[in-house]
């Protein structure tokens, strides 16, 4: 173990089993939850909230520095966190397409990710952190003590993301939400800030053509081995 309060760090694509994955590792291990993917997904949200332009990066900067978030136990094991903006529930808000899209748009601005570092920082509290994203191995946890890269093709994560969406009672469509993540894709990947790849030493999964319980005890074995 690297630091006195352990960090894992799991970082993918969109679709790729991220969240299901940090929150049975954090219920496994009692570790707390950074979802940062929601944070970005808020930036969003509160700036529509507040009329504010989601081109104007120093604004919006503005707005990840005094972003009012919270994340809440829920008790059930599907949706263990609900999230909250300014005093509301937002959880099923900032699961939409639409928040997904606008997370992308904002994620890539520098001034808002440095905003915003300071927040996904003070996450890490004992006993321990697990933390989801696309740069939190790369950037926001360089140091941490376990790395997983989740990963899959875009049509399974397609699938997923569907499923999980109906199962919401979200209306949505499978093929536009095939194009959304290979979109979401192509710019995580090349965008010039923290571009979405593998942290050095990332433990890689691709888990296409495994079920969750299979992605997870794989993941679970490389934790437990590094933070022995």
């Amino acid at each position: 173990m690297t630091s006195t309060i352990p960090v894992i760090a799991i970082d993918g694509p969109s679709g790729s089993g991220k969240g299901v994955i940090t929150q049975r590792l954090a219920t496994t291990l009692g570790f707390h939850i950074l979802d940062s993917g929601a944070l970005y997904r808020l930036i969003g949200l509160a700036a529509r909230k507040h009329g504010v332009n989601l081109e104007d990066e120093s604004a919006l900067a503005d707005l990840a520095e005094k972003l009012d978030v919270s994340f809440k136990p829920t008790g059930d094991a599907e949706d263990p966190l609900s999230i909250w903006l300014e005093g509301d529930n937002v959880t099923r808000d900032v699961r939409t397409d639409e928040a997904g899209m606008d997370a992308s748009k904002v994620a890539p601005m520098a001034s808002v990710r440095e905003a915003i570092g300071l927040l996904q920082r003070s996450f890490k509290q004992a006993p321990g952190l697990v933390a989801d994203g696309r740069d939190m191995g790369t950037v926001v946890f360089p140091d941490a003590d376990a790395k997983i890269y989740l990963t899959a093709s875009a049509e399974a994560r397609a699938e997923r993301r569907y499923k999980q969406l109906k199962d919401k009672d979200i209306s949505v469509s499978l093929h536009a939400l095939f194009t959304s993540i290979r979109e979401r894709d192509e710019r995580d990947m090349t965008r010039k800030v923290a571009p979405l790849i593998p942290a050095s030493a990332a433990a890689i999964i691709d888990s296409t053509s495994l079920s969750i319980d299979e992605v997870f005890d794989q993941v679970l074995a490389i934790v437990t081995g590094r933070l022995d």
